[in-house]
């Protein structure tokens, strides 16, 4: 397994595999300014890209966990938490945030697993669903 910034070349594949983007067009526009940005990673078994994540500065000037995305036949084989320890690990803020959705419970328990603790509630992002935001400090 290997992380690595993500490229043009990858948007496709990155598109493909995000549950999102697949009804919402918005969201391979999301995936090219990241990748062209600079803030997206691949995490890659062998020669199959696998998942991808996002870390940001634009949560209160704190590196912030925009995005962990990873492949449906790629589940289970440790690659959000590659990318999670990844983040960890290069943050050069010395805290990191990540949110997730109230009812994405593997999230949760992967950011747990990773060492975040909750940290408070955003209301009204997505209808009936709140926001948790994570903390850990920067490794």
């Amino acid at each position: 397994m290997d992380i690595r910034a993500a490229t043009m070349a990858d948007l496709e594949l990155l598109a493909a595999l995000d549950t999102v983007a697949v009804c919402d067009p918005g969201r391979r526009a999301q995936i090219r300014q990241w990748i062209e940005s600079g803030t997206c990673h691949v995490a890659r078994i062998g020669d199959s890209v696998g998942a991808y994540g996002v870390l940001g500065y634009h949560f209160f000037g704190n590196g912030f966990i925009e995005m962990v995305m990873v492949g449906e036949r790629f589940r289970r084989h440790g690659l959000g938490m590659a990318l999670v320890r990844f983040f960890q690990a290069r943050c050069t803020t010395p805290k990191l945030f990540a949110s997730t959705n109230l009812s994405n419970l593997r999230m949760q328990e992967l950011l747990k697993s990773a060492g975040f603790r909750p940290s408070g509630f955003i209301d009204n992002l997505d209808d009936n669903d709140p926001e948790i935001v994570f903390f850990s400090r920067s490794v």
